[in-house]
């Protein structure tokens, strides 16, 4: 019978098995290919199948989220896909928009492309109403008003409940007349290039708004500060600002960072830093009847909220770090 010689030296007839040590290196050289197999296809593959951004936390302001470099591809796609809907759609259709459609340009949550701020479902019909249809939503309120005297046990007959629904129909539209004002009115082109870069603050604007929550007022003050990238803003547009978001239905949170969003579109600065200190009668003439409480908010957005000597500069200037 033939015999083969072993790596050792040692003689093994042909066809019987390899020696228990070359036979166990042989089961060594691939595990540890299937192994390097393994670990490249799991380097390769991602659960997402996309890389994560770097950004944990990203910046409050949707402005201030850094935008994803699209590929090649999809600038290409994207460019074709504008041109055709250019082609499509007539100027006319660009530039005017009928008040019943929600189309806007502007990138911001804020201010819609007509300047008018957070429009609600009824916000243009108030707008652009006829005096019939301001004398028709007046008697409207009216009946309603006199049907909560009613209804609370009043008699809104008597001498000096007479006109007390007109009266509060028309307080609640005063109250209420940020709805229809425009943002572009207000600013009316007072934005100035002095090459300015340097804080400014309007501090202590009182601010008189409505709990959406229980429709009776909270009251208090808010001061503004921003850092310009050379352009400024008339100052008295800052409290106009403040005025226009806080003479609707509101909650303290939503005010502070609406008021920093717009000014954040219309400035277009570095930083933008707002806080409100006030008292909610909600729960001081009701609930829970806390008299001496008051609530501070804030939003801080661009540089106010990355640089935290930008942060406590302005807060130590209106104040609050005393």
């Amino acid at each position: 019978m033939a015999q083969e010689t072993t790596r050792d030296g040692s003689d093994s007839p042909s066809g019987s098995a390899r020696s228990p040590i070359a036979n166990g290196t042989h089961k060594k050289d691939k595990k540890s290919s299937r192994d390097k197999s393994n670990s490249s296809s799991k380097k390769r593959a991602h659960p997402s199948g996309e890389r994560r951004s770097s950004v944990s936390k990203p910046a409050r302001d949707p402005s201030d989220k850094p935008e994803e470099s699209p590929s090649k591809k999809k600038k290409r796609k994207t460019s074709s896909t504008a041109a055709a809907a250019a082609a499509v759609i007539p100027s006319t259709i660009t530039e005017e928009v009928s008040p019943s459609t929600s189309v806007t340009r502007s990138p911001s949550p804020v201010i819609d492309f007509d300047g008018l701020s957070r429009p609600s479902r009824g916000t243009r019909e108030r707008l652009e109403e006829t005096e019939a249809h301001k004398q028709e939503r007046l008697d409207k309120m009216k009946g309603a008003v006199r049907t909560l005297l009613e209804c609370i046990g009043e008699d809104p007959d008597r001498e000096g409940l007479l006109a007390t629904p007109e009266r509060y129909a028309k307080a609640m539209l005063f109250l209420t007349k940020g709805y229809q004002e425009n943002v572009r009115d207000i600013v009316n082109g007072a934005i100035f290039q002095e090459g300015h870069n340097e804080m400014v603050i309007v501090k202590d604007i009182e601010v008189f708004s409505m709990c959406e929550h229980h429709l009776v007022p909270f009251t208090g003050k808010m001061h503004i500060g921003y850092i310009p990238s050379n352009a400024v803003i008339g100052i008295s547009k800052l409290p106009r600002i403040a005025e226009l978001f806080a003479r609707r239905l509101q909650i303290q949170e939503r005010l502070t960072k609406e008021v920093a969003n717009a000014i954040m579109e219309i400035l277009k600065p570095q930083g933008v830093a707002v806080v409100m200190e006030s008292s909610h009668l909600c729960m001081v003439m009701r609930g829970v009847q806390k008299t001496t409480s008051s609530t501070i908010t804030s939003c801080v957005l661009g540089c106010f909220e990355s640089r935290e000597k930008t942060r406590l500069e302005f807060l130590s200037l209106i104040g609050v770090n005393r």
